[in-house]
């Protein structure tokens, strides 16, 4: 099992210890990373690194795109099994609660469920192993801008990515999903 270090102003990624105590969660999913973004403000305003190549999360990303999310609304379950392709999820504005389902036959972490909630009040870039199901919910009351660093290009003539209907029995997790929106 891989374990990482935070430092405060470092380039590392947060410890196995500090996500166990904020997250209490008994042990990060194999493959999953977060890294603390740190928002630098005066009174012109805000800025915020989202992504620098000399972190030790960073891998190179074939794209970037970004989401909007009505509050309520789950977009879940989807995965990346044939190109392993890793999701690099960051909340501009409002808050979401992402969730982790690591199903992998030999994964050490196999069963495992990480359920986070990042956005403009927790900053964090979060890395998200492809061959995992993954999801969020948009929370609070501001629709979520999420965008992704994914490592691979999309394929229009041929996606890799498997999905699932959020309320599907073969995830155990339960999203309280609210029956007058649209999911998926």
């Amino acid at each position: 099992m891989q374990v990482y270090s935070w430092r405060k102003g470092s380039n590392d990624v947060v410890s196995q210890e500090v996500f166990e105590r904020k997250y209490k969660m008994q042990k990060l999913i194999e493959g999953v990373e977060i890294k603390r973004l740190e928002r630098h403000a005066d009174e012109r305003g805000s800025l915020c690194e989202i992504m620098r190549k000399d972190w030790s999360v960073f891998e190179e990303f074939a794209m970037t795109y970004f989401s909007v999310t009505y509050p309520g609304v789950v977009r879940a379950w989807h995965c990346h099994p044939r190109t392993k392709q890793k999701d690099f999820f960051c909340v501009l504005q409002g808050m979401a609660k992402v969730v982790v389902y690591d199903q992998r036959e030999k994964s050490p972490t196999k069963g495992l469920i990480n359920e986070l909630t990042i956005g403009e009040d927790a900053p964090i870039l979060l890395k998200i192993p492809g061959e995992c199901w993954h999801g969020f919910k948009a929370v609070g009351i501001k629709p979520v801008v999420l965008i992704n660093f994914p490592t691979e290009l999309y394929d229009y003539e041929n996606p890799d990515e498997e999905r699932l209907p959020p309320d599907t029995d073969k995830i155990p997790y339960d999203w309280k999903l609210n029956p007058w929106l649209k999911h998926g």
